[in-house]
């Protein structure tokens, strides 16, 4: 969740007194994820913003000041007084924004119930826009019904029967395969379970509100605790020292208790030791699983250019020699699916919830397979030209139809032909297409490309030596 800063009539302070706390805010959550700013002190900031301006009525349907409540309440214990004095206070309560929030925040927290009361209030004050909140309701009511689900059993042989259409995300499917792959998650190095609660001096559910500087012991080796690297939806990412080296840095990756949320438990985190650079042992405890692996200073690119200086034209094209290490790693596979689990031609239909990788499938509720990859490969791709994430729009096909394309425009000196023919076919595959061969073609018109003049690999290979030493200064 980021605070909207306005960018169209410049505010000043005069203006809009809340303008500068929202400065301080996001400065003080940069600082919080390096690790700079302690929990608490954060915290007495958006408390003391909240102070100054809950009783302001020009504040009072204001979304950048309804995300300050939300903010501190993600931080506070005791979020159900926090959301009580933001009702009294009457923040946003005709916005479709407040009840969607904050029962997605009770949801995150395990309350079904009380997060199922909070839409249905607030498609009865009729918040606007009310299709928000029911649309809301609705996908709720759906994942709710996928937990209470019996379409998936498991029988005395230990077989799967799944259904012509499985959400691989609902709570169901996750224990049935869960069970079934457990004696194999004990097979990876520095796997360890245990029922027991964890029994550190610090415990780990502290760690969300101060972080900085603090020693856990996991698997009887301690780390300690820089900062935050990261937050999402369904865990929090430290970077942390192992055994306080500073010279052997780590990403520690808490991940929600399927038992305790009744959340969405992502199995792809499982698999991650297949691949070669991310080292993955793994700890589960009754409060928290977690997953250890090597820290990366950029979630979007992984210089395999920190390896060799030599590379001329020879090997581009099959990558070989120097060539070979080039390329980006896949460091994040929280909602990662092993196709190996399932049977062939699987075809599923269900939502990752992961904001800006929600494929034109999911969007849409129709079936999907490979589409969800293809789609996240064109965020990723759309991220690296662009600097944002993609957004897509539908428009009709010259050949009849419709066709889903990027709404940013590509820039005159970019090959525009080139990323064009990129998105349209990645972004309108076909359900029983070959992804393997549509992806195959896609390299070979960029291989071609690059190979057509000399230049270009010469400049590409400049380019890496400055980002190896950018990454390694």
């Amino acid at each position: 969740m980021t605070v909207i800063f306005p960018d169209s009539q410049p505010s000043t302070p005069l203006q809009d007194p809340l303008l500068p706390w929202l400065w301080s805010v996001k400065q003080a959550l940069e600082d919080w994820n390096s690790g700079k700013e302690s929990g608490s002190d954060l915290t007495k900031l958006l408390s003391d913003c909240i102070a100054a301006f809950k009783d302001n009525d020009q504040y009072r349907d204001d979304i950048r000041f309804l995300k300050i409540w939300f903010f501190y309440m993600d931080f506070s214990e005791d979020f159900g007084s926090v959301f009580q004095k933001m009702w009294e206070s009457k923040i946003c309560v005709g916005n479709a924004l407040l009840y969607i929030w904050y029962a997605s925040f009770l949801e995150s927290k395990g309350k079904l119930y009380d997060a199922s009361m909070v839409y249905q209030m607030g498609i009865s004050r009729n918040a606007k826009p009310v299709e928000w909140v029911k649309k809301a309701h609705a996908l709720f009511l759906e994942r709710m019904s996928e937990i209470v689900s019996s379409a998936q059993t498991i029988g005395n042989d230990e077989s799967i029967t799944f259904g012509s259409l499985t959400n691989p995300w609902s709570s169901s499917t996750m224990k049935v395969l869960l069970k079934k792959i457990n004696h194999e998650l004990m097979k990876y190095d520095g796997y360890q379970c245990t029922t027991k609660p964890y029994s550190g001096k610090v415990p780990l559910s502290s760690l969300k509100n101060s972080s900085r500087n603090k020693t856990i012991e996991i698997g009887r080796t301690k780390y300690q605790i820089i900062g935050c690297a990261g937050q999402g939806g369904f865990a929090q990412v430290y970077k942390a020292y192992v055994s306080c080296n500073p010279d052997d840095v780590v990403a520690l990756k808490f991940l929600k208790s399927l038992a305790d949320t009744k959340a969405c438990f992502p199995l792809g985190v499982l698999y991650v030791s297949s691949t070669e650079s991310t080292d993955l042992r793994q700890g589960t405890y009754s409060s928290a699983i977690i997953l250890l692996m090597e820290h990366f200073r950029d979630g979007i690119t992984k210089a395999g250019s920190r390896y060799g200086n030599d590379l001329t034209k020879d090997g581009f094209r099959d990558r070989s020699g120097p060539w070979h290490d080039q390329g980006l790693c896949l460091v994040d596979w929280g909602r990662g699916i092993d196709m190996h689990l399932f049977p062939d031609n699987m075809e599923f239909k269900g939502d990752c919830r992961t904001s800006g990788f929600r494929c034109v499938e999911m969007q849409e509720n129709r079936p999907w397979t490979f589409q969800v990859d293809t789609y996240g490969l064109c965020v990723v791709v759309h991220m690296m030209l662009h600097n944002s994430y993609m957004e897509i729009e539908k428009k009709l096909s010259p050949e009849g139809g419709y066709i889903y394309q990027p709404k940013s425009s590509f820039k005159r000196y970019w090959n525009a032909e080139l990323w064009r023919n990129l998105f349209k076919k990645l972004l309108n595959s076909s359900p029983g297409g070959n992804d393997k061969k549509l992806l195959q073609d896609l390299r070979e018109t960029f291989q071609d490309y690059m190979c057509s003049d000399p230049q270009l690999i010469k400049k590409l290979s400049e380019l890496l030596v400055k980002q190896r030493a950018s990454l390694c200064a």
